[in-house]
């Protein structure tokens, strides 16, 4: 027995000399023919750093967190390249540890690692590499030296220990380790520690525990171990990388890297319409990341509050919605839903550009223009009364969402409940071009015709509008009256340069109409949806048909725009802006002022107050704004029907000139009602006649137009209208 264990030991002993020997010869031979053979070329540093290109790219809101990625590279996960110094400790001790223990101290082929691995060979042991980090990383950078289905040639050995030598003398130690870990593959499409840290223990590569790092070094060699087999790779790793780690802590991160899910999708999806106009199509560069100014927190808000909202009125036919909500003071956008990607009906349409009729939510902008142009105050009365106003195809009759017309009523109500006919009166007053032309000037490039082509319509939303446009106009009453581009990038510059629209006073004005609860009770009662217990200015529109619903608001220091509706342009059933898009605005703006509310503008000195009585509407008398030199004379009331207005011809009216009767014998009656003492008549421009009675005019044919001038040239009212025919 003994002689037996003696020629086993004596067996071993000159199997251990042979390996040894062979190892040594090896790497004589090989330092022998280094040295007289030719150098090999060896990218540098900086160049395999540039070459380096993600798989995904990522849109960052503005703290710098990941709010969405958008994958552009399917063949492999790789993220950005990350620094050393930005890699936990732990992972690069785990790795040294499994791969290359004496990394430090070699020069790129490590000789005693080759006699080691030539002693356990002639022992009978399973075949082991002994490629070093450096050897590792040169095939990684050389795709000649990738394995095709079986072990490496002598040849490809060979290379690969040359391009070792050379990336050693080329490159820093910690370069080589910082490029072997954001190169090196993990599991299934893993490369790089930065993609592995994330997909298989969701955390950034600084942030990983030691338990993790063993198990992140252990799929090196055996990417696809099985659970038990990872276990005791790690559990084997521990101790050689001196760490001291619980068996229970390192169970649990095999279990979560072998667990996670392996989908080729983005792992983060909370901006795609965002990612789809900030993100390229593809690389550019060295560019991994692109910043905006979106709010991580609120995005996620307004996403969830669009996505419950809907499906609280799917069943009335409503799929569709988007939310997009801006810093007032910047411009900055927070958030931007372009609506549900799970359950809206077309998830790679954006409602916030898409165009749809603006219903009641371009009103604000006449009664804006109005105040400037002195024509109204919110104490103006207005008619609630059944109209017709002729139009190309026959007569105009507008009417009230509820059916139900309200007589003399103030400005302030007209506004604040949403009344249609005091609003298409408001439009007659200034004439749909010059509307139309400071719409445009706020930003809603999609209104191309002249102002004849909507007509009087265009009071009540019939223009295509976006909920951006909307969103940035009603910022710029917030701003008072000064409109400026909205902007998701952050530091950008666009070609647009603010501009004044509204004078501070009419925005503010208008701000507190459509801030006042009791102004919008006759319509939506004095405790709807639209009431918050911050100060607020808001408006809702509903389109023809209930196609689209509106409701778009301001705070001291936030605009909020919703959209609800469907893509397919299809009628919603029962659902108007109170019931479909306010509840949505509602809750963001309360989140938004959960810790600061928003208090009341300080009103500019181009405003005043004045106790009023409405004679003649019913509306209690009140305390009133405004602007300074339209107040009324009698501090304690104001008349109704004392602003002028042309009741005859409308606008819109064809005059046809009988052609038997000769041009200079056919008069037309200009008529108006109101305080007409001081004012007078012109005709394009030219004086007509006083404007304290009848004025007889001789009609020419073409479009003309008639205006009311006060004793400073102010127009107080116009019209416009056409004669056609003449004497043959």
């Amino acid at each position: 027995m003994t002689r037996a264990v003696t020629r086993a030991v004596t067996r071993r002993t000159r199997l251990l000399v042979a390996g040894l020997v062979v190892g040594l010869a090896v790497g004589a031979l090989a330092l022998a023919i280094r040295v007289a053979s030719p150098p090999v070329f060896a990218p540098s540093f900086a160049e395999v750093k540039a070459r380096h290109r993600a798989s995904d790219l990522a849109l960052l809101d503005r703290h710098g967190e990941v709010i969405h990625e958008r994958r552009i590279d399917p063949r492999w996960r790789r993220l950005a390249w990350t620094p050393l110094d930005e890699i936990s400790p732990a992972v690069r001790a785990a790795v040294l540890a499994a791969e290359d223990r004496r990394f430090e101290r070699h020069g790129g082929v490590d000789f005693r690692a080759v006699a080691t691995a030539a002693v356990e060979r002639a022992r009978g042991g399973p075949p082991r590499g002994a490629s070093t980090v450096t050897m590792q990383l040169a095939t990684m950078l050389d795709p000649a030296l990738r394995r095709r289905g079986g072990p490496r040639t002598l040849a490809q050995k060979w290379r690969q220990m040359r391009l070792a030598w050379a990336i050693e003398a080329r490159w820093a130690k910690y370069q080589i380790l910082e490029a072997y870990l954001n190169r090196v593959a993990f599991r299934g499409e893993l490369e790089g520690v930065p993609a592995a840290a994330s997909v298989l223990f969701g955390k950034a590569p600084h942030g990983v525990t030691e338990a993790e790092a063993v198990v992140l070094a252990a799929l090196v060699r055996a990417p696809n171990a099985s659970r038990d087999a990872a276990v005791r790779r790690a559990t084997a790793l521990v101790a050689r990388a001196g760490f001291t780690v619980a068996a229970e802590a390192l169970e649990s991160a095999v279990r979560g890297a072998l667990e996670a899910p392996a989908g080729g999708g983005p792992r983060m999806a909370l901006a795609p319409h965002a990612a789809t106009r900030l993100l390229p199509e593809t690389a550019a560069g060295s560019v991994t990341v692109v910043s905006s100014t979106l709010d991580g927190s609120v995005q996620r808000l307004a996403a969830e509050a669009l996505r419950r909202h809907l499906l609280a009125v799917r069943a009335r036919h409503v799929q569709d919605g988007a939310v997009l909500v801006v810093d007032n003071a910047t411009g900055e956008v927070l958030a931007y839903v372009g609506g549900d990607p799970e359950f809206g009906s077309a998830r790679f349409v954006s409602g916030i550009h898409a165009r749809r009729q603006a219903g009641s939510s371009l009103k604000p902008f006449l009664y804006a223009q109005a105040f400037d142009q002195r024509l109204l105050t919110p104490a103006s009365l207005l008619e609630d009364t059944p109209l017709e106003l002729p139009v190309a195809g026959g007569l105009y009759r507008p009417r009230n969402y509820d059916e139900h017309w309200k007589g003399l009523v103030s400005v302030r109500t007209a506004l604040g409940s949403s009344l249609n006919v005091p609003a298409v009166r408001t439009l007659e007053l200034l004439g749909a071009e010059a509307a139309v032309d400071q719409l445009r000037r706020l930003g809603f490039e999609g209104l191309h015709e002249a102002g004849d082509f909507y007509g009087p319509s265009l009071a009540l939303g019939s223009a295509d509008v976006s909920l951006w446009e909307l969103v940035g106009a009603y910022r710029a009453l917030a701003r008072g009256g000064v409109w400026s581009p909205l902007v998701m990038t952050p530091g950008a510059r666009s070609a647009a340069v603010p501009r004044r629209v509204y004078s501070e006073d009419a925005a503010f004005l208008i701000g507190n109409v459509l801030a006042d609860r009791e102004g919008r009770s006759v319509t939506f009662g004095l405790e709807s949806p639209l009431a918050t217990p911050f100060w607020t200015a808001v408006k809702t529109g509903t389109s023809k048909e209930m196609r689209d619903n509106w409701c778009v608001g301001f705070s001291r220091r936030y605009t909020v725009g919703v959209w609800v509706g469907n893509f397919s342009g299809e009628p919603m059933r029962n659902v108007s802006g109170i019931t479909g898009a306010a509840p949505i605005w509602v809750e963001i703006m309360s989140w938004l002022h959960r810790s600061s509310p928003s208090a009341a503008p300080i009103p500019p000195p181009g405003v005043l107050s004045r106790p009023v009585r409405l004679a003649g509407a019913a509306e209690a008398a009140r305390v009133e704004w405004f602007l300074r030199g339209t107040e009324p004379a009698d501090r304690d009331s104001t008349a109704a029907g004392e602003r002028p207005r042309i009741t005859s011809p409308v606008t819109g009216t064809v005059v046809a000139l009988d052609p038997d009767i000769p041009v200079r014998r056919q008069r037309m009656v200009l008529e108006a009602t109101g305080m007409l003492a001081a004012l007078e008549w012109r005709v394009d421009g030219t004086p007509a006649g006083p404007g304290g009675g009848l004025v007889v005019w001789e009609p020419t044919p073409g479009r003309h137009t008639v205006t009311l001038v006060d004793a400073t040239d102010r127009v107080v009212d116009t019209v416009s209208f056409e004669v056609r025919g003449g004497a043959r």
